[in-house]
């Protein structure tokens, strides 16, 4: 027999572990806020005050056993009304791995919101009520982690205990949903039969369902690869603050700060500065007070470069080989956020990255049905939950990867220059087409392999 000992506190095991953000979606009461809520629990990551709290609320509204919902839908419209209206982030960890978890609303008028949830979610989990299958919402659901290039699905076939446990109820909507995501060019789909309430494949494996061989939520959730080799990225830094300190010691200091976006940076790389164009060669990366040889995204740093050049925040250092170039004409996919509707000829500023310039909207070519993905040509302006096309005109040429390359310098939001409202967020490029490219080869292949249960 043999025994191993672990050394070291609980926060250097965590700091070792992987990070993984994923976010939950669905139709109304499938059960999304008691799966999260059980996944809190049954993972012992509740505090005895918290549940104290829930328990309490619970016998309140006449309940014996705690709603697990409650940990999550904290507004009082959420409790009063039963349902999730905004989205709620939860923080917890496993000895295996760190989570960011968003639980985003069901309704249709708060698509926004689940919008808001998955953009920069490694992950989404969409649940379908065994009883109801694959509904409008969860073809909308399955259309926006698409659109938002979320990496890995996972279908979660909830409320099995109220169809008996049936094998072939889950085989059933799992095809239907895989068939349906495939042809929108998902690259990843799992899905596992749960019962939330009960606590059925969410932590625990369910002893009612035998035929089911593969892994719980929490199993999946811990093991899901989401390591990516950050030098497969092109480099970019945005600059978000220049530092002069004008000390003795560094009279002639000057570095720009910010963090890197994707990529590596070398000591010695040859890099453009973007919108102006200009060259240079990366003299020195400080990272924490440090002189290093190499940073990749997405550490902050300050990086020193050897040529004197009007930089300011804003601007993008990228290297002197880089594919993207700075434009003034945008042609993006947007999901439109305010109450307030989006027309052709509004103003409005436009954040990138670290850079905010004003942009008019020229054009609203379509508007997105989610739907059956078709698309609707004129609409004439965007409402809220709208996905549309947009063609914008910005003051200032914005250097922008398109979304499909890179989500985090590919997006950007539309801000009322008025109030400050955010009213839009922006995917540059042709999302949806770039999806139904990629799709076509995914979909073959499925329709080759079936789905194996």
């Amino acid at each position: 027999m043999s025994t191993s000992v672990t050394t070291g506190t609980e926060d250097d095991v965590l700091a070792s572990t992987s990070l993984l953000r994923f976010a939950t979606a669905g139709s109304v009461d499938d059960g999304k806020s008691t799966l999260v809520g059980r996944l809190l629990h049954d993972s012992k990551s509740v505090l005895a005050d918290q549940l104290e709290a829930v328990e309490h609320a619970s016998r309140s509204r006449g309940q014996e056993a705690p709603d697990l919902a409650l940990l999550t839908d904290g507004l009082r419209a959420e409790r009063e009304q039963g349902i999730t209206i905004d989205v709620a982030y939860r923080y917890f960890a496993t000895p295996r791995r760190r989570f960011i978890l968003a639980d985003t609303p069901g309704h249709v008028q708060y698509t926004r919101n689940m919008v808001t949830g998955a953009s920069t979610a490694e992950l989404a989990v969409v649940l379908v009520d065994a009883r109801n299958g694959v509904v409008e919402q969860t073809r909308r659901h399955a259309a926006v982690a698409a659109l938002l290039r979320v990496p890995h699905v996972v279908l979660a076939v909830n409320k099995m205990d109220l169809v008996d446990y049936d094998e072939a109820v889950f085989a059933r909507i799992a095809t239907e949903f895989t068939t349906y995501a495939a042809s929108l060019g998902v690259p990843e789909i799992t899905a596992i039969p749960i019962s939330a309430l009960v606590g059925d494949n969410v932590v625990t494996a369910s002893a009612n369902m035998d035929w089911y061989g593969g892994p719980t939520v929490l199993e999946h959730l811990e093991t899901v690869p989401v390591t990516h080799d950050p030098s497969d990225d092109p480099a970019r830094f945005p600059v978000q603050y220049v530092i002069r300190p004008q000390t003795a010691d560094h009279p002639d200091y000057r570095g720009y700060a910010g963090q890197i976006a994707s990529g590596v940076l070398r000591v010695g790389q040859e890099v453009t500065v973007l919108p102006s164009g200009r060259t240079s060669t990366v003299e020195g990366i400080d990272n924490l007070g440090q002189s290093v040889d190499v940073a990749w995204a997405p550490q902050s740093v300050t990086v020193r470069l050897a040529d004197d050049l009007d930089i300011s925040r804003g601007d993008m250092i990228v290297p002197r080989d880089a594919t993207v170039t700075a434009t003034q004409d945008i042609t993006a996919t947007a999901c439109h956020l305010s109450d307030t509707p989006l027309k052709p000829g509004a103003r409005v500023l436009l954040k990138h990255t670290t850079r905010t310039v004003k942009a008019i909207v020229k054009e609203i070519p379509s508007r997105l049905t989610l739907d059956d993905l078709s698309q609707h040509p004129e609409p004439g302006e965007l409402v809220a939950n709208d996905i549309g096309r947009l063609v914008l005109r910005t003051a200032e040429p914005l250097p922008l990867d398109p979304y499909a390359d890179s989500r985090r310098t590919g997006s950007f939001l539309l801000i009322d220059p008025a109030d400050g409202t955010t009213l839009t967020a922006g995917m540059a490029g042709d999302a949806f087409a770039e999806v139904a490219k990629e799709a076509a080869p995914r979909q073959a292949e499925q329709d080759d392999e079936g789905w194996d249960f």
